[in-house]
Parts: C-alpha cells; sequence; structure tokens
C-alpha cells in the first residue's frame, strides 16, 4: 500500500487502547429470548451492524464473560467465516457481548469509523496474508494487533470520515427505512392474504380495522370449505406453482470467461459478490437473465427467495427466476416467503430429496386466490412500497460503489478530503 509520506506508520496495538477477541466456547445452552444482545460473526457486515437471528444472553453470564463485553465506539472485525469484515459499535447497542471476534477499543489516537474503514478497504491484503486454517480459515488476534496504520491527525481522520461517512449513514438511512416499509408491505399481505383478517372481521359484524367502506366491501363476511380448509367466500384454492412461472438456471460457471455478466450462484445471494464470484461473457436467453428488480428462488442450498437489486447478470442452475405475468411480484414474493418453512422441511428430509426441492413440490404448496378487485385494492397500498424498497436499494448500491471508489485513495493519503471539497465546489 502506497501512504502518503506525512501519515507515520503504527501498529494497531501501539495506538489502539485494546485489542482483544470476542468469547471463544460453547453458546447454545446460554442463549435466553429476551437479555443482553450477542454479537456474532453474521452479525458484522463491512460497516454496519445487524440484528438478523440476534442473540442475547442473561446478565450472568454477561458479567462472567466480561472482557468480551461491547461498548459503542469499539471496531469487531470478524474472525471466522468473512475475515477482516468492521464495523463500528453503534449506540443503540449501549450493552453487548460477542462471541468470536476481534474487539478493538480504539483510544485516542484513532476514529473508530476511520479504522474500520481502514479495515474494510486497504487492510484486506494484510487479512488475507495471516488466515490460518485448513478448513475453516480464521483471522488471528495477534495477526489484528500487527496491522499496519498510516496515521493522519486526528483531524484528518474526522475529515476523512465525514466525507464516507455522508455515504454510509444515506445507506443506513436507505436501509432502516426500507425495514419499515418491508414491515409494513408484509403486515398487510398477511392480514389480508394469509390471516383474512377483514373477512373474519365482517363475519363477526365488526368493520375491518384501518380499511375504507370502498374496500371493506371488497371481502365476503363468510368462509366457504375447500381442499385447504376454510377459504374467503368466492376466493379459490391455489398453489405456489399457480401465480407464477419458474425457469430453471443453468451452468454459467462452466468455461466462464472471467469478463462479462455476474453468475448469479446461492453464494452470491446471500453475501453478495466475493472472491469467488465467476463472470461469464456467454450468449443467454432473456430468462436465464436476472434483471435489477427481478425475483430468484434458490430451491436448494440455501432454500429462500430474493429480490435482486444487482446489475444485470446470469442465473446458475439451482435458481429458479420467477417470472410474474398473472399476479403482482410482491403478491408472487410474500407468498413463496409464507411456503418457505413448508420446503424447508421438505428438504430437510435428506434421504429422499438431498437438501432442495422438486418442481413438484411447487404445486403442494397450497394458498387461496382472491378475486381481482381485491388483489387491485392491495396493489395499490402494497405496490408503491415494494417500488421504493427497489428505488432505495439500488441507490444504496450506486453510493456503496462511490464509497468503495474513494476509499482506498482517501485512506492511503492518494486523495485529500480537501481536493473533494474544491472538485465539489466547482
Amino acid at each position: 500500500m502506497a501512504s502518503n509520506g506525512d501519515w507515520p506508520e503504527v501498529l494497531l496495538q501501539d495506538v489502539a487502547e485494546e485489542v482483544t477477541v470476542g468469547f471463544v466456547g460453547p453458546m447454545t445452552a446460554e442463549y435466553v429470548d429476551v437479555g443482553i444482545p450477542f454479537l456474532r460473526s453474521q452479525n458484522v457486515d463491512a460497516f454496519n451492524i445487524n440484528t438478523v437471528d440476534l442473540k442475547f444472553i442473561n446478565k450472568a453470564f454477561h458479567a462472567k464473560i466480561s472482557k468480551s463485553r461491547l461498548r459503542p465506539g469499539d471496531v469487531v472485525i470478524v474472525r471466522t467465516g468473512k475475515p477482516g469484515t468492521a464495523a463500528v459499535v453503534p449506540e443503540w447497542l449501549p450493552d453487548a457481548n460477542c462471541a468470536d471476534l476481534v474487539i478493538v477499543r480504539p483510544g485516542g489516537r484513532l476514529n473508530p469509523r476511520f479504522l474500520a474503514y481502514f479495515v474494510n478497504s486497504v487492510a484486506k491484503h494484510h487479512v488475507y496474508a495471516h488466515v490460518v486454517g485448513a478448513v475453516q480459515q480464521h483471522f488471528n488476534v495477534g495477526s489484528a494487533k500487527e496491522i499496519v496504520i498510516p496515521l493522519p491527525s486526528m483531524a484528518e481522520q474526522e475529515a476523512i470520515v465525514r466525507v464516507l461517512g455522508v455515504l454510509d449513514d444515506k445507506i443506513e438511512l436507505n436501509r432502516r427505512m426500507n425495514q419499515t416499509l418491508e414491515s409494513l408491505a408484509r403486515a398487510i399481505f398477511k392480514s389480508w392474504f394469509v390471516d383474512f383478517d377483514p373477512v373474519v372481521a365482517k363475519a363477526a359484524g365488526k368493520k375491518p380495522l384501518g380499511m375504507s367502506a370502498q374496500t371493506a366491501d371488497l371481502f365476503p363476511d363468510r368462509f366457504q370449505d375447500s381442499e385447504l380448509g376454510p377459504i374467503p367466500k368466492g376466493w379459490v384454492a391455489g398453489s405456489i406453482a399457480d401465480i407464477a412461472r419458474y425457469v430453471n438456471g443453468r451452468n454459467f460457471t462452466k468455461n466462464a470467461s472471467g469478463a462479462g455478466r455476474m453468475v448469479i450462484r446461492i453464494a452470491e445471494l446471500n453475501s453478495g459478490p466475493g472472491g469467488s464470484t465467476v463472470y461469464n461473457e456467454v450468449a443467454a436467453d432473456p430468462e436465464n437473465i436476472a434483471c435489477p428488480g427481478d425475483l430468484l428462488f434458490a430451491w436448494s442450498g440455501s432454500l429462500d427467495v430474493y429480490r435482486w437489486h444487482g446489475e444485470e447478470a446470469l442465473v446458475n442452475q439451482h435458481i429458479f427466476k420467477v417470472v410474474c405475468e398473472t399476479y403482482p411480484q410482491w403478491f408472487v414474493h410474500h407468498h413463496l416467503r409464507e411456503a418457505m418453512p413448508f420446503f424447508q422441511g421438505i428438504a430437510a428430509d435428506k434421504a429422499t430429496t438431498m437438501g432442495h426441492i422438486k418442481r413438484e413440490h411447487l404445486a403442494q404448496a397450497e394458498l387461496a386466490l382472491p378475486p381481482m378487485p381485491v388483489l387491485q385494492a392491495a396493489d395499490r397500498i402494497i405496490g408503491p412500497l415494494y417500488g421504493r424498497i427497489h428505488r432505495a436499494e439500488r441507490q444504496c448500491a450506486a453510493l456503496a460503489a462511490l464509497r468503495d471508489a474513494l476509499l482506498p485513495q482517501l485512506m492511503s493519503g492518494e486523495l485529500r478530503v480537501r481536493e473533494i471539497e474544491q472538485q465539489s465546489r466547482r
């Protein structure tokens, strides 16, 4: 790494207040439903702490493993899984603990966000050179202590953080907004199309909550028997197979050229592009190409449904491109989510399906199909939310690309903040 000659190079252990490691040991028996948040590697994204499958521990165990206690401003670095991925512990986690993470308390000479930016960018070469383990590679705390950092003044660090932070703060704002929009859309979908709340209310002689009289009139006031059990009168029994077409991907990793379009495998759906991602210039039918906003269903491995927010890419085998023609994409997407426990149960029976589902299972995931006026009324509410989520995700990707382009130049001193400020005034 070429660093600016004005910046001294120091070891992380020489400028940090402390560099230690999170708890290492069996944890399953220690988790509780409510308590102290307990971070694991999957909760640490580059620049961000996420709460997906966040675990909790009780106060007694938290006190027992106080060495791995976290506080806002600490920088956590992933040891295993995504070695070197770093994030700052946010203010909304005033007291937390962790497992198998490197914990850095920056001290007075090191801005926490500056350190996280550095580790996620130009320090990657150090991380990759020091991962160990034949089967599951991990990054040791000893190697973390030896990271060499070009150390500008605190004022310069804060200026760099301001530039990059504007981008990251907007990304975080978009993601939090999307979480709210997604929760709202999912709640409406489940109320109308899974729990049938408006019908339940009308059957009890009540007015459906939060619904205009015109919309409430679209729902019946009684249920009818069907092969699915009771469904709203006038609705039709159907299945996942009825609401979309499912086009299987092809083996685009074969003879990959290293150029052209990204090949979307299950790994890319779960974690985004990485070091193992491949590219191919091969020609492909439109139905084997994922465009921004398309719906993809991994029917093997992770067994989940994803909305593709990236650029045009090739859909690899073991993934369905879900083509929505009659029903809105949000309707198909949410019903697929509802059906995932059913599909995962089938896939868990490895004696018969080897950890995946078959096309025939799509017809076994049953659902109730509403009349078109009900669907149109829901589309006027859920459709705009669904569109806003996609647009915000696309904006996040553009902002992240800009940040990632600026990062190595700012962190090495090749590009100074004052140069960016001068260009912005032109």
